[in-house]
């Protein structure tokens, strides 16, 4: 379990503090699936940030399964079973996607077991498996690998960070399929999505909305949801819609 108590950022923007965070607290539970959503700019990132290890608060605590890991690094995290996922992924030029599900796992992984976690994701693992990381691959075919990678440290949080931004339509249909399937199979474990897509938020056990950096609502997904009905409008309007054609409006 993720418990953040009065966690709060600033950061100095000339000579002057500026609060991205207020007061936060918050508890994500083992067994569901969350979903962060609000408007753009509204500090939903900063708190994935914050909670993978990458930024630390100015303010607060995060304790996970009851230890405090407000000062660990994202690497420390990572031993402990949080994972992250980038919103934008990163490219490994000359890695290649087997040795990358081979570094998430920390072990001597088969082939063969590689190519079962790329196979979760939707991807044929004959076609993926000695591919470089590099910009040969495209945007929804980077986040599924990076999931890929998450589901091989068999994190007990897994963290993801705006999955849908960059991808064409037909990534993000599968990425939905990856989410779902992640969901049936969560029991001592946790998925925190950050996303402000109709269709992850209706896949959620829990809604979270934080906007101008403080938590509004917190709760289940069929209690939020409709209170959310003018809000969510202006998020669409601020948040970048994905299109038929592929990429984003």
């Amino acid at each position: 379990m993720l418990e953040l108590q009065h966690v709060s950022f600033e950061v100095n923007e000339d000579g002057q503090e500026k609060g991205i965070l207020h007061d936060i607290n918050l508890v994500i539970p083992d067994g569901n699936l969350t979903v962060i959503t609000g408007p753009n700019g509204g500090g939903k990132s900063t708190l994935a940030k914050i909670i993978a290890g990458i930024l630390t608060p100015t303010a607060g605590k995060i304790l996970f399964n009851g230890e405090d890991i407000t000062e660990m690094s994202i690497t420390d995290r990572a031993k402990k079973g949080i994972g992250f996922a980038f919103q934008q992924p990163v490219r490994f030029k000359g890695l290649q996607v087997f040795d990358l599900i081979r570094l998430a796992t920390g072990s001597k992984l088969s082939s063969v077991d590689a190519c079962k976690y790329l196979s979760e994701v939707g991807l044929c693992a004959r076609e993926y498996i000695n591919r470089e990381v590099n910009a040969s691959l495209s945007g929804g075919e980077l986040k599924r690998i990076e999931i890929a990678t998450v589901l091989a440290k068999g994190s007990q949080l897994s963290v993801f960070d705006e999955p849908e931004a960059g991808i064409d339509l037909w990534s993000f249909q599968n990425l939905i399929k990856v989410f779902e399937s992640m969901r049936k199979k969560i029991k001592d474990s946790s998925i925190l999505i950050i996303s402000h897509q109709e269709r992850i938020l209706n896949i959620a056990d829990e809604v979270v909305v934080i906007s101008d950096g403080n938590l509004v609502a917190h709760g289940p997904k069929d209690e939020i949801l409709p209170s959310l009905e003018g809000t969510m409008s202006a998020v669409k309007r601020c948040g970048k819609g994905l299109t038929e054609e592929g990429g984003e409006e």
